[in-house]
């Protein structure tokens, strides 16, 4: 089985007054490079899903009009189709803004997708967390259908996935405001 991912990194920041996130300053290096670190050994290859200013970090940019227009669930679209094209089985995405991702977050999914035709998602106690799932190649004619239809919503195209439970909540804390960033600079002080 080859597993590939693939980073989120489309968003306008628009909380963080509009400022690419994964270029933004965590710990004195982009904040992309702190979710390449911890993703990249759990796939065989990684991409990226945002603008063309990230193809500065030596990895493949999935970079169109409908990942702008329609967000993260274009960007798997167009990640499941790059998966496919280099004879990956599965896709397994993650947001750009999370630094302290599991390490362990591939083989975990992988144990929840187990009769979920390989679909999962990652869960804590305190909810669901989308952005962070496996998703099987075959997945892609749906969720082409889903957009198709207008819709952009993760979770909707999740349906009937595994479920990865994680108890740290913290492993996917996201950065979305300055005040998110000061609280991620003190955890990667503290060993996070």
């Amino acid at each position: 089985m080859k597993i590939a991912g693939l980073i989120l990194a489309g968003g306008e920041g628009r909380r963080m007054g509009g400022a690419d996130k994964a270029l933004l300053s965590l710990g004195g290096r982009p904040l992309i490079r702190h979710v390449v670190e911890r993703l990249s050994p759990q796939v065989e290859e990684l991409a990226i899903s945002g603008r063309t200013s990230h193809s500065g970090f030596g990895l493949p940019v999935l970079a169109d009009a409908q990942i702008e227009r329609f967000g993260p669930l274009a960007g798997v679209a167009a990640g499941l189709a790059w998966a496919a094209g280099i004879g990956a089985d599965h896709l397994v995405t993650a947001a750009v803004d999370t630094p302290f991702l599991p390490c362990d977050l591939v083989p975990r999914l992988l144990l929840a997708a187990e009769g979920r035709d390989g679909l999962a998602i990652a869960i804590t106690p305190e909810g669901t967390h989308p952005t962070f799932a496996l998703w099987p190649v075959s997945r892609l004619e749906r969720i082409g259908q889903l957009l198709d239809a207008g819709e952009r919503r993760m979770r909707v195209a999740a349906d009937g996935a595994g479920r990865a439970l994680f108890a740290d909540d913290d492993a996917f804390f996201n950065i979305n405001t300055p005040e998110d960033l000061a609280r991620a600079e003190a955890m990667l002080a503290k060993g996070g």
